[in-house]
């Protein structure tokens, strides 16, 4: 008899456990699965680039991002972003020599707008109220020339995408997002004058801005 209740109450114990294990695991789940929308205004800045006779150079701008992002675990996050800055470009070609300097040299001007939409992978670390993250990702960049330009057409070039930042949680959905992000892809032809460099290109953007966890 004695035995039966040591059994019946070791059975309790060992379901009891198990219910509290399965709630934690729940709730550490939880605590990790995170999906947020993020809004951010950066800096394009770009390197000018010489290939094709022809020297490229693109105007540092402002812009801005928004982020939809949702972690899973540290390892593995993903987002979707779309961005837009202004990418207006200088287009001048080289100077022809032969034995002396023949014609003049007469830089082409694009107004433009540059779109980007990008998928991308998503490390990060959740440390009290910070969560530290790396990115990489790829997607396509969309030239635009502004309308009414003579000479010009759109471009559209795949990029590269890598980056790193940290979220800094203010309030228990809100919180401020500091990040770096960097863009590899081919320099945008948007000018039927001269071609573009045809060179890879490199636009740095660091930004800040606030994200709302859901």
């Amino acid at each position: 008899m004695h035995t039966k209740w040591i059994c019946a109450a070791f059975v309790t114990i060992a379901l009891v456990g198990l219910n509290k294990a399965a709630g934690a695991q729940v709730e550490a789940v939880s605590a990790v699965e995170k999906t947020d929308v993020a809004l951010s205004i950066y800096g394009a800045f770009s390197g000018t680039t010489t290939g094709d006779g022809v020297e490229q150079s693109p105007a540092n701008a402002a812009g801005g991002i928004v982020e939809v992002r949702h972690i899973d675990n540290p390892i593995v996050g993903f987002e979707g972003t779309y961005s837009f800055n202004r990418a207006n470009q200088k287009y001048t070609p080289q100077m022809i020599t032969c034995g002396i300097t023949c014609g003049t040299v007469t830089p082409a001007t694009v107004s433009a707008d540059a779109h980007e939409i990008t998928g991308d992978w998503v490390a990060s670390l959740h440390l009290a109220n910070l969560r530290p993250f790396a990115l990489a990702g790829g997607g396509l960049l969309f030239n635009e020339p502004v309308s009414g330009q003579a000479n010009t057409s759109s471009s559209t070039k795949p990029v590269f995408v890598y980056g790193a930042g940290l979220d800094w949680g203010l309030l228990p959905h809100l919180g401020l997002r500091l990040q770096y992000r960097g863009n590899l892809y081919r320099a945008p032809d948007l000018t039927k004058l001269y071609g573009s460099s045809a060179a890879f290109t490199h636009t740095a953007e660091p930004m800040i801005g606030v994200y709302l966890r859901l």
